[in-house]
């Protein structure tokens, strides 16, 4: 008999006659008539499940969204009968688009990637993912549980190269705090991942912290520059963040008063966006950077859902960019469980989205970078400026511009000037490849051109490859990845 689990206590309810896409602004309060009120349109939902385990696989939920290359990958909560040690398991599966359905590597149902470790925090039940992907390294933070949930959930960290083949770190990052006690003996789960600025941001649910609400809903925040958390620590606290002793610190803020949220960073809004599910249906709440203030009111999509969203992301946990006006409207889309399935635990997996616009966007140089990222646009010099890992390398042709670029702006925005140029790309500057790839080499730097963009970008730049060796190749400094 398979042993269903879910890991998400929640007391919230959706209202009837929810199947309803429409996106909103929630009304304004006195206190919110500074916050920048967003318009939303293009509404869209998947026609049904997008994702599901296979015969055995009595529900579905709690899932983690990334866009990764041409692919869009899932990981979520469900249980296979197969896996040991019976409880939850993470599956993975991946589809070419939001509205699936996504399958296996290969094809196939979707693959048991984490289960139970036995004699360990997480010897019978992982659920509740949460990836992302820096500097090639894939980070998964999940909830693992012994046996009971009562009190015993943790959260742990395992890593990855191909996010298919994780291991763990051993002992959960975060333990409950057991600040106050609850009817909620849910404990620590239910974490949201987001890299921004080289920081670590780590958001979940504690139903013994002492901020959290009286059934024990709640969310707080965690950053550290390392993704194990284990070395310097800072928690958000009613003073902002704060060096920590450790990640058991007193949880005394919480951001929002919700279980099983998700996270993402919103670069041409500067600020933080937090999916959790109201009585409306999911809503977006915006926070700045040090969660100081929400500059933004929050948006409602009115869809059904029955449990916790997973938040469409990048690989670093940022929100996607709109190709056609990326520092003035961004795609908000979310995958979450909408019915309630026969086991009783909630399954459905469903895509819903609408864009968000409205706000003058790409107010910092750093934000207009993160947000154009891999766009060319006209430079001052009546040459083309090509964005990449936050740099900006000038090319004198724009046939080679266009080659390694996503998209062609045809209107500088005037924050650009402010902006550093790291590099200039001439024509017929040198190219070199080795095994461990190819760029051009501009000065004592190397800028990597990968995929099909490459040989349309030498051809275009009259740029002949040359040899070089590994060792060679590797006496250079490296400078952001051009091309698709």
């Amino acid at each position: 008999m398979a042993l269903v689990a879910a890991c998400t206590p929640s007391d919230a309810e959706t209202r009837g006659g929810d199947d309803d896409t429409r996106a909103s602004r929630s009304p304004r309060t006195p206190a919110q008539q500074e916050q920048v009120a967003l318009e939303v349109d293009r509404n869209r939902k998947s026609r049904g499940a997008v994702a599901y385990g296979g015969a055995d696989a009595p529900y579905n939920y709690g899932p983690t969204v990334m866009r990764d290359g041409d692919k869009t990958r899932m990981w979520w909560c469900s249980q296979y009968g197969r896996a040991r040690p019976p409880g939850d398991d993470v599956l993975h599966a991946r589809s070419a688009g939001l509205d699936g359905p996504f399958r296996a590597p290969g094809g196939g149902i979707p693959e048991a990637v984490l289960s139970g470790s036995p004699g360990s925090f997480d010897g019978k039940h992982t659920c509740d993912p949460s990836v992302v992907r820096v500097n090639g390294m894939y980070y998964m933070y999940y909830t693992g549980a012994a046996g009971s949930h009562d009190h015993g959930n943790a959260i742990g960290l395992a890593t990855s190269t191909d996010g298919r083949s994780w291991k763990r770190t051993g002992t959960p990052i975060v333990r409950a705090s057991h600040d106050t006690k609850r009817d909620n003996t849910y404990g620590a789960g239910q974490p949201a991942v987001v890299h921004v600025d080289g920081w670590f941001y780590l958001m979940f649910t504690d139903t013994t912290g002492e901020a959290a609400g009286w059934n024990g809903a709640g969310q707080f925040v965690l950053r550290a520059k390392e993704p194990t958390f284990s070395g310097a620590v800072e928690a958000l606290g009613r003073d902002g963040f704060t060096a920590v002793d450790g990640t058991a610190a007193t949880r005394s803020r919480s951001v929002v008063d919700a279980f099983s949220a998700d996270l993402m960073w919103i670069d041409a809004m500067d600020s933080f966006g937090i999916a959790h599910q109201t009585d409306s249906g999911t809503t977006i709440t915006f926070w700045n950077r040090d969660f100081s203030a929400r500059p933004y009111e929050p948006v409602v999509l009115r869809v059904p859902w029955k449990e916790g969203p997973g938040l469409v992301r990048s690989p670093e946990g940022h929100a996607l960019v709109s190709p056609e006006d990326p520092c003035g409207r961004v795609p908000i889309d979310v995958v979450q469980a909408t019915r309630i399935g026969r086991s009783g635990a909630p399954t459905g997996l469903r895509h819903f989205g609408a864009d968000a616009h409205g706000f003058e966007g790409c107010r910092t140089v750093a934000g207009a970078l993160a947000a154009l990222d891999g766009f060319a646009v006209p430079s001052p010099e009546r040459t083309m400026d090509v964005i990449a890992g936050g740099r900006v390398l000038r090319v004198e042709r724009r046939s080679v511009a266009e080659a390694l670029s996503s998209r062609v702006l045809e209107q500088r925005l005037p924050i650009l000037d402010e902006a550093e140029v790291s590099g200039r790309l001439p024509a017929e500057a040198p190219v070199v490849e080795s095994p461990e790839g190819r760029g051009f080499l501009l000065g004592d730097t190397i800028w990597p051109v990968t995929g099909a963009s490459a040989e349309n970008a030498f051809a275009a730049n009259s740029s002949e490859p040359e040899s070089i060796s590994t060792e060679q190749w590797r006496t250079h400094t490296l400078g952001p990845v051009l091309g698709s």
